[in-house]
């Protein structure tokens, strides 16, 4: 991919503002495409930039879409820009800190069918992510088609969020890009997140006039195989970004307090009016949550996904201030060593 300017890429004075007059001379700003276990490839305004990490940086600390400093006679990655926004998972194995999905993200199409895939506690999940990196969230059901009600789960996502974009699609068919278009602007990038099998491929080929091989889903639970085996970038011809990612069910939430308030609105509007601050919202007297309940004006299947996120939350992120503060010691532990040695 060649000529191609900076402000295609979706480049801002967000990212501008990052940058000094000694790397505005030396160094070369591009955004990554793919991210590999030893390298990664990113794509600037002389084209696509195969790059090694400077020390001190690993793969993980780099996602796709995100906008890097490099020097492209050695192709190296110099340091990572600041993101505008940033969608991650759970905590990682190794590490016990969260594990980076896609960086620089405006729209998050989140993808699942009308069939037995459709999860309204996965998709609470997803939306929860969204509203806590201030990333639009928009809910695609596919195979809308195929299904004998599709309103009834349009209307079950709708349900999930107040002015929430819930589009019922058919993933083959001839107008989805015509349809996504209002997120796929210039210079906007997209990214596409669901289970195996919900045709996220299928969609991403209409979205890129391209033809990724698909897999068949399985007819005993509606599940398929995985077709998108890593996260990529690739260009629209509305002159927008789609980032791709393989199917994920595993789905932790860990630092999204404000994305579950912000997905809970009709819960935690009215936890603020509870009588006790610490209030569980079971049989403690003055809860307004439960008055509301009784009244009929929220759901008590709702409030119990909320509070088992808000626990799951609330423990994850514990366990993450925990490992920051390990390696940070282990850290101190290293250099005193290497002071010790150098003497």
């Amino acid at each position: 991919m060649t000529d191609i300017t900076r402000d295609a890429l979706g480049w801002s004075p967000f990212y501008m503002s990052q940058l000094d007059l000694e790397e505005l001379d030396t160094l070369t700003p591009a955004r990554i495409a793919t991210v590999h276990r030893d390298r990664v490839v990113g794509l600037s305004e002389t084209g696509p930039l195969e790059l090694t990490l400077d020390p001190g940086l690993t793969t993980g600390a780099v996602a796709v879409g995100d906008w890097v400093l490099c020097n492209p006679e050695q192709h190296r990655l110099i340091r990572v820009l600041d993101r505008r926004t940033e969608l991650s998972r759970g905590t990682e194995y190794h590490t016990g800190d969260k594990q980076l999905i896609a960086a620089n993200i405006d729209t998050l199409f989140i993808t699942t069918s009308c069939n037995e895939d459709f999860n309204v506690a996965r998709l609470e999940r997803y939306l929860a992510m969204a509203h806590d990196a201030l990333i639009t969230p928009v809910i695609l059901l596919t195979k809308a088609d195929k299904s004998n009600d599709p309103d009834a789960y349009t209307d079950k996502a709708r349900a999930l969020g107040r002015d929430l974009a819930v589009m019922a699609l058919n993933a083959k068919s001839d107008d989805v890009a015509e349809t996504l278009a209002p997120w796929c602007g210039k210079g906007q990038t997209v990214a596409l997140a669901g289970t195996s099998g919900v045709g996220k491929t299928t969609i991403a080929n209409a979205l890129t006039g391209g033809n990724a091989a698909t897999q068949a889903i399985r007819e005993d639970d509606a599940r398929g195989r995985h077709t998108t085996t890593g996260r990529s970038l690739h260009a629209l011809p509305t002159g927008g970004w789609l980032i791709d990612t393989p199917g994920m069910r595993g789905l932790g939430v860990a630092e999204v307090s404000y994305g579950i308030d912000a997905t809970f609105p009709e819960i935690s509007e009215l936890a603020a009016q509870c009588k006790f601050r610490d209030c569980d919202h079971e049989s403690e007297p003055g809860c307004a949550v439960q008055a509301a309940i009784e009244a009929g004006h929220i759901d008590p299947d709702r409030l119990k996904r909320f509070k088992k996120l808000k626990r799951e939350n609330q423990k994850a992120t514990e366990t993450i201030a925990q490992a920051r503060d390990r390696f940070k010691k282990l850290g101190k532990m290293y250099k005193n060593a290497q002071k010790k040695k150098g003497r």
